[in-house]
């Protein structure tokens, strides 16, 4: 049988006219959701940076649809956190005016600070789907303040558990559910304002799919629904079909779990390409970890969605179908399937390497097509403590760019987040300064970062933080031990590093570690990781090493080290 013949099927009983503007419909839902968080929601990581995800899932838990923005490693698990509710509740144990509350560790399989929210779609008294975001709140309670704390080595260290909870029962609040939130979490005001957004999101995504089935049948946009799927996973085989059948591995490494900093981590993963069939193979990855550099099976599914993606349709709006011909093997007892009662608070931590090593061990049967890799992990600082004016509690994070690796066709892009991190931003250098109490002292691209190669890989920044008041800070670099590595040739881009300067001239180098005392006047700055370069340096354009001298890209004495430029060459060009 023909491996696209649902597809086809499908055809046949939708009418194309109506399919598009059912599945996009659809897909403008999620994004007025997403609108409506970031509209609505009280903590610049949704609001600014973008940390959240909104979709409509079905009565099964699928993917129906997702909003374009925010993280691509929530590709897996919005689905997830709802099938555990309709598993518990059954759809006809779900009213109107419900909303759940979830991010049980054990389901979710990540950080506990990103809590879904979802409310189940009525059609003539019957569930039809749910409404769904998950959004990244400031705090959750327990050891951690900020992104991960390297001293938890359970989830019970790390804050509120809250699994399929119903806050609201047929529009009724919970108020005991409510208090403990309150009573438990170090900025309610926050939080529970983001809760409020999320509502109102899945509110947004509720009337907006009663509008639709309203103007057509519910078979009608099912059908659609699926007809979408299967397009998409055509769209996927198709090009799965196109590369060569084969076992490709490949090995890196993370620098530790942040417990054991000289103990590295080992990153193996095997692809198998089988007709129009991909499995990921996660046998060989690093045990679990004491750290909380773990995650449950999310966390490695949602790398091997993200690669799978951009190996196919990297363009194409996201929905169940477009992962159906994509298998994993992830066994469980590994820092990408870890069993309970793992430390998860650093969970992403691994999964921009994990998808790097994807791709380097498809290089091989894809020549030309995957980049060298890039700064390689989730780069972000956490400050906390109390402003000296007024004496109210705060919490800075913030997201780092770095360097992505050159590609055969041109260079890597410079200062962009992780491939995990997708469409998120850096909080503006303004609003911190205005809601925290820090000077931003330099915010520049870094020098020399990025990778050499016919090809330069992308250049990572150097960010250098003053506080005006005492606080503590937490660091967590990956990378630094082993750097972005280049391809066809080209170099390694340069790692992550942290600095810490006190205000007597004393200096301490940094990299995983937390509640860190910083003192009024003590600096800290980062520097991400450059890509790596594509390509023979010694093929690079001498035009284009001039214009990186320009710029400032490059020193003069890097590209008489990398590339073999002199000053001679530097005045002829």
């Amino acid at each position: 049988m023909n491996a696209f013949t649902p597809a086809a099927t499908a055809a046949l009983r939708v009418n194309p006219i109506t399919q598009e503007v059912v599945t996009n419909s659809l897909i403008a839902y999620a994004e007025e959701m997403a609108l409506a968080l970031c509209k609505s929601a009280y903590n610049m990581m949704i609001y600014e940076v973008r940390d959240f995800c909104c979709g409509l899932i079905d009565t099964e838990g699928q993917m129906i649809c997702q909003n374009t923005g925010g993280l691509p490693i929530f590709l897996a698990d919005l689905g997830i956190a709802v099938k555990d509710g309709i598993d518990r509740y059954g759809l006809d144990g779900f009213s109107p005016g419900d909303v759940i509350i979830m991010n049980h560790a054990g389901v979710c399989g990540q950080h506990l600070n990103n809590v879904v929210v979802y409310t189940p779609c009525f059609h003539q008294g019957q569930v039809v789907a749910f409404a769904a975001n998950r959004a990244h709140w400031v705090d959750v309670g327990g050891l951690r303040t900020g992104f991960g704390n390297v001293q938890t080595y359970e989830i019970f260290h790390e804050g509120l558990q809250m699994r399929s909870i119903k806050l609201f029962d047929a529009g009724r609040r919970n108020d005991g559910v409510w208090q403990m939130i309150t009573d438990n979490i170090r900025f309610p005001d926050s939080s529970l304002g983001d809760l409020r957004a999320q509502m109102a999101a899945c509110n947004i995504g509720e009337r907006r799919l009663a509008e639709l089935h309203k103007r057509f049948s519910v078979d009608t946009v099912n059908q659609c629904i699926r007809a979408s799927w299967d397009q998409a996973e055509a769209q996927a085989r198709a090009a799965v079909s196109a590369m060569p059948d084969g076992r490709y591995t490949a090995e890196t490494h993370l620098d530790s779990d942040g417990r054991q900093l000289t103990v590295p981590l080992r990153v193996k993963v095997t692809v198998e390409i089988k007709g129009s069939e991909l499995t990921i193979d996660y046998s060989d990855m690093n045990p679990q970890v004491m750290g909380p550099l773990n995650s449950g099976f999310s966390g490695g599914l949602s790398a091997a969605r993200v690669a799978f993606k951009c190996l196919t349709m990297p363009y194409a709006p996201v929905n169940e179908g477009g992962f159906r011909g994509l298998k994993l093997i992830s066994p469980e007892g590994t820092m990408l399937n870890a069993r309970p009662p793992a430390a998860l608070g650093l969970w992403s931590i691994a999964l921009p390497t994990v998808i790097d090593t994807i791709l380097l061990a498809l290089a091989p049967a894809l020549p030309g097509q995957i980049p060298a890799a890039h700064k390689g992990d989730m780069g972000g600082c956490s400050f906390y403590g109390q402003r000296p004016d007024n004496g109210s509690r705060y919490v800075l994070m913030n997201i780092f760019g770095g360097g992505w690796g050159g590609r055969s066709h041109q260079d890597g892009a410079s200062a962009s987040v992780s491939i995990c991190q997708g469409d998120v931003r850096n909080t503006p250098v303004e609003l911190q300064e205005i809601h925290y109490p820090f000077l931003i002292e330099r915010f520049a691209l870094r020098q020399d970062s990025g990778g050499a190669g016919q090809h330069r890989g992308g250049m990572g920044v150097e960010l250098s933080y003053r506080a005006l008041g005492a606080c503590s800070v937490n660091i967590n670099l990956e990378r630094i031990i082993n750097p972005p590595w280049g391809l066809e040739g080209g170099g390694p881009g340069r790692s992550n590093a942290a600095l810490i300067r006190s205000s007597d001239g004393s200096e301490r180098r940094v990299t995983k570690e937390s509640n860190i005392p910083i003192a009024p006047g003590d600096t800290v700055t980062f520097w991400t990781a450059g890509g790596g370069g594509y390509g023979a340096p010694a093929s690079r354009d001498p035009l284009e090493i001039a214009q990186d001298l320009q710029r400032e890209y490059i020193s003069l004495e890097a590209a008489h080290q990398d590339y073999g430029w002199s000053p001679d060459q530097n005045e002829k060009a």
